[in-house]
């Protein structure tokens, strides 16, 4: 087992941790000594013990063992060790006070708190360190966490369910699924995989939506975020499942431009937004968003429905291209990206 194939075991390895990590970034050590690993460890939950900190626990339990001194011992890291002080300690400062004398990482951390400032702590405390084995699917594998600290602002995603012929309900509110329940599941799937989910005034009032994430497996589930200038949070919020369990924080404007920067210095690397078309459209119009994902049935709401666009060509107006599309039960779902993303 060569190094490349070690930290692809770790990069696979702490991918079983991506809804319980974010938002921060899913991170894997091994410890190993003559290319036999001695010892693993991975960032399982958010604000708890960094992937390097659990590898040099574990480690403490085959000492004298399988090894007599870590220095003896060479780190395989997914990404840069942090150095800054948060809800954990300095993992660079950890590893440099183990002993350890050689350090092999998979990315530099996009997060200038920590960009560089971890390997420059080692090197200093002559710890040798070799950077860039599979950094791509590292990159890849934190999409969010990369994006939002590289273009300082979260990935966002608009999220619709639309009828064959682009409605989103009906004028008179007459409450209704539109996508199939296959979809419906394929949602929540989604919804997991974000660190908050944004929704305005007529969807909560009209739908009565949970806007979590149900999905039998641990999940940190994503903040909700109101944005309603109308709407009291006054006694109809007892009645409203969406008040129930995480935590929900009201915007009373809608002002976008006002939500992005509050939502980044909360630590929030992704938004999907599950709206009306009003604050779909408002979105999709400040090119904030990132992706747009469409469930389309192959039922028609007919002209008593509202359309989610003006114009039949409003996505590609929007500059997106579609990326991809799959059948899940009877629907329809579509990937679109802004042009030029991958």
């Amino acid at each position: 087992m060569n190094y490349e194939e070690i930290m692809l075991r770790a990069i696979s390895e702490a991918g079983k941790y991506k809804y319980t990590a974010k938002p921060n970034p899913v991170v894997g050590a091994i410890l190993v000594k003559d290319k036999e690993i001695i010892s693993e460890g991975y960032h399982i939950r958010y604000g708890k013990n960094h992937a390097e900190i659990n590898a040099l626990i574990n480690a403490n339990k085959h000492k004298n063992k399988k090894f007599n001194d870590f220095s003896e011992l060479t780190l395989i890291c997914t990404l840069e060790p942090c150095s800054h002080i948060g809800k954990t300690g300095s993992c660079a400062h950890a590893i440099v006070k183990s002993g350890i004398k050689k350090v092999i990482i998979g990315s530099i951390d996009p997060n200038p708190k920590v960009s560089g400032k971890g390997i420059q702590i080692l090197k200093e405390n002559n710890v040798h360190v070799d950077v860039g084995i599979h950094q791509d699917l590292v990159a890849k594998q934190n999409k969010f966490f990369f994006y939002r600290h590289i273009n300082n602002k979260p990935y966002i995603t608009v999220k619709i369910a639309s009828s064959l012929d682009g409605k989103s309900h009906y004028e008179n509110h007459e409450r209704v699924f539109i996508t199939c329940e296959e979809a419906r599941s394929d949602v929540q799937l989604l919804r997991a995989e974000y660190d908050a989910i944004l929704t305005g005034t007529n969807t909560l009032l009209n739908d009565n939506p949970r806007m979590n994430a149900r999905v039998n497996f641990a999940v940190n589930q994503p903040e909700k975020i109101l944005m309603s200038t109308s709407f009291s949070l006054g006694a109809n919020k007892s009645e409203m499942p969406f008040f129930e369990g995480e935590r929900v924080t009201h915007f009373q404007h809608n002002d976008i431009d006002c939500v992005i920067p509050i939502m980044l210095e909360n630590d929030k690397c992704s938004i999907l937004v599950e709206a009306g078309p009003k604050l779909a459209n408002s979105f999709l119009k400040t090119g904030y968003v990132d992706e747009l994902i469409i469930y389309k049935s192959q039922n028609e709401l007919g002209e008593n429905g509202v359309s989610w666009f003006i114009q039949d060509n409003a996505v590609e107006n929007y500059g997106f291209k579609l990326e991809s599309s799959c059948k899940i039960g009877s629907d329809l779902k579509e990937i679109y990206k802004k042009n030029g993303k991958e």
